[in-house]
């Protein structure tokens, strides 16, 4: 007989963050949230000390789910610029399904405005360790500038998911000639 292990309160509120923050804002309300976990007010201050806590350890927990879902594997055998291009075809076949939004970090850090927030910190570290894999390929790319092309490609990044998470624009055959002529004027193989 196998008994399935019920969801503690605490994972229940950071399923119901993620959840209700990515379709309608960090603007939601402690109140709603509470509702979709199925968990007093009381109950989520004593396991949070805010809603902001709350939303911080909420994207945190994603983080690697996020990584995995757009990154290469370290040591899969193809090229720098095969790695980066990667990373595109993830965000392009993201975007293609019905529920994409844009990435959950740059909507955050939109959304707050307030680089000291909690979750806003967690989103920033999170775009950051982004921007450092594109480096580090642009490195042992050959790139002519490493740290140039990392920005230039983190910009598309956010850009393309922003434009398709609010429907203005597919980005099939639009993404991938987009970095490919980034890469190609960094000299990049």
């Amino acid at each position: 007989m196998t008994t399935e292990m019920k969801p503690s309160s605490r994972e229940r509120l950071l399923e119901a963050a993620a959840t209700l923050t990515y379709q309608d804002g960090v603007s939601i309300g402690v109140e709603a949230l509470c509702k979709a976990a199925g968990v007093s007010k009381r109950s989520m201050y004593q396991l949070f000390e805010s809603k902001d806590e709350l939303l911080a350890v909420s994207l945190k927990e994603r983080a690697s789910a996020f990584a995995a879902g757009l990154l290469p594997a370290a040591d899969d055998g193809r090229s720098p610029r095969e790695r980066i291009l990667h990373v595109f075809e993830r965000v392009e076949s993201q975007a293609g399904a019905p529920d994409f939004q844009g990435c959950r970090y740059l909507a955050v850090q939109i959304e707050l405005k307030d680089q000291a927030h909690p979750a806003s910190r967690v989103a920033h570290q999170i775009k950051a360790n982004l921007t450092a894999f594109f480096r580090s390929e642009a490195e042992r790319g050959g790139a002519s500038n490493p740290d140039l092309l990392a920005r230039q490609l983190i910009l598309v990044f956010d850009g393309a998911s922003a434009r398709a998470g609010i429907g203005a624009d597919n980005l099939t055959g639009l993404i991938a000639p987009t970095v490919t002529t980034l890469l190609d004027s960094a000299d990049m193989h």
